[in-house]
């Protein structure tokens, strides 16, 4: 039971920060578009100087987040060593990224000035992920920690310690070790 406690944990998380992720990227899209065609002055876009540089970091995070979401799944689906590096990897990376647009996220807020619905949104949910997807990351990471939480680093190979590890033809008899 307590083997899946960060499996069953980690999986709905999973789910929520890929929409999340999702519902970034379309929102820190349109305002990028908005942004470069030079209409900030449209209701729900607005901005401040900080505008320009915490969009495409959004965009970047959401994308690394959802391509870590997809990682994060095969991982959630297997549950073991050699995914966990994949999915462990990613979403560090994801997360480190979004740790960035939420500083910038930060720095927009804290200059001010109008700002539409739109880019409001895009800080609010840019800030969740940063927390969501760091609890994401402690919970795919939990095998670090003990292994009853799940696959850690330190466990032995696949193939090496149990059954079967020395092959077996089909007929159930042995491979000649030597003549």
């Amino acid at each position: 039971m307590a083997r899946t406690v960060a499996r069953t944990l980690a999986a709905p998380l999973l789910f929520l920060n890929l929409v999340m992720y999702i519902i970034v990227l379309g929102f820190a899209s349109w305002c990028l578009n908005r942004y470069i065609n030079g209409q900030t002055n449209h209701p729900s876009m607005g901005g401040n100087g900080a505008t320009g540089i915490f969009l495409m970091f959004a965009i970047l995070a959401a994308v690394l987040g959802i391509v870590s979401k997809i990682a994060g799944g095969n991982h959630l689906r297997s549950w073991r060593n050699d995914s966990l590096a994949a999915a462990g990897s990613s979403s560090i990376v994801a997360w480190a990224v979004t740790a960035l647009a939420f500083g910038l996220a930060c720095k927009q807020i804290n200059i001010g000035g109008w700002r539409g619905w739109r880019l409001r949104v895009l800080e609010g949910f840019t800030i969740v992920l940063a927390f969501t997807q760091l609890l994401y990351v402690m919970l795919i990471h939990a095998g670090f920690f003990s292994s009853r939480y799940g696959p850690g680093y330190r466990d032995g190979e696949y193939g090496l310690d149990g059954p079967g590890a020395h092959p077996v033809h089909k007929g159930g008899v042995p491979a000649a070790t030597g003549i």
